[in-house]
């Protein structure tokens, strides 16, 4: 008579990916700056792997502040590598629907200024 061990399976939820998102200037936060996005959001580059929803923690500094801002964000957008185009290779972070979000995404507006309305391409359009 044999007995085989017990074996027990859990599933637990993937804690989210951390990443710290310096960005220094202007041209680098249009560029990275997601508007079409209701709650605003920003292009990661990254060769790591996501899915569309993963949840992403991301520690993001802006141009000129000090500020470290806390984003609990969702991946939203895939650029894989070797995109067309010679995109560069990352996620686009969509920022949750809440007051410090809609706070963060005034402040990068307010920081590009006129830039909103460039025909520049940026990361994802």
């Amino acid at each position: 008579m044999s007995t085989a061990p017990a074996t027990t399976t859990t599933t637990t939820t993937p804690r989210p990916s951390v990443i710290q998102l310096s960005i220094k200037e202007k041209a680098a936060l249009y560029a990275a700056y997601i508007p079409i996005f209701a709650e605003g959001g920003v292009f990661i580059p990254t060769a790591r792997e996501y899915a569309l929803g993963d949840d992403v923690y991301v520690l993001l500094s802006l141009p000129e502040d000090m500020q470290r801002y806390p984003v609990a964000g969702k991946v939203a957008w895939v650029t894989p590598a070797k995109a067309a185009g010679g995109r560069t290779q990352g996620v686009g972070i969509t920022f949750p629907k809440d007051e410090k979000s809609r706070a963060l995404k005034l402040k990068i507006e307010e920081i590009l200024g006129a830039h909103m309305a460039s025909e520049r391409p940026t990361q994802t359009i």
